[in-house]
């Protein structure tokens, strides 16, 4: 069970807490299904350490809606850093 990670103190555990934290566990209220690539599921498993699908689609439905934009703000900030800030090299 996904819940299961927080008895580890893992990273699992810190993803499952900042879900938490940010309102995105509660009742669950609506059923998704879809058709994937078995290579897919198993290399998911094997990586994430779960095992029972339906946790392994919470879990990545949550790293999904926490993924931070660090990529998007860092090239938002080109141009930005005045020029003789860094000593030529």
């Amino acid at each position: 069970m996904i819940d299961d990670a927080t008895d580890r103190g893992d990273h699992r555990a810190l993803v499952l807490q900042a879900a938490r934290e940010n309102g995105l566990l509660g009742p669950k209220q609506r059923t998704m299904g879809g058709r994937f690539p078995e290579a897919l599921i198993q290399q998911a498993k094997r990586v994430s350490g779960i095992s029972e699908s339906t946790d392994l689609l919470t879990y990545a439905l949550i790293k999904l809606a926490l993924e931070d934009d660090f990529g998007e703000q860092l090239l938002a900030r080109k141009g930005s850093v005045p020029k003789g800030t860094f000593p030529a090299g």
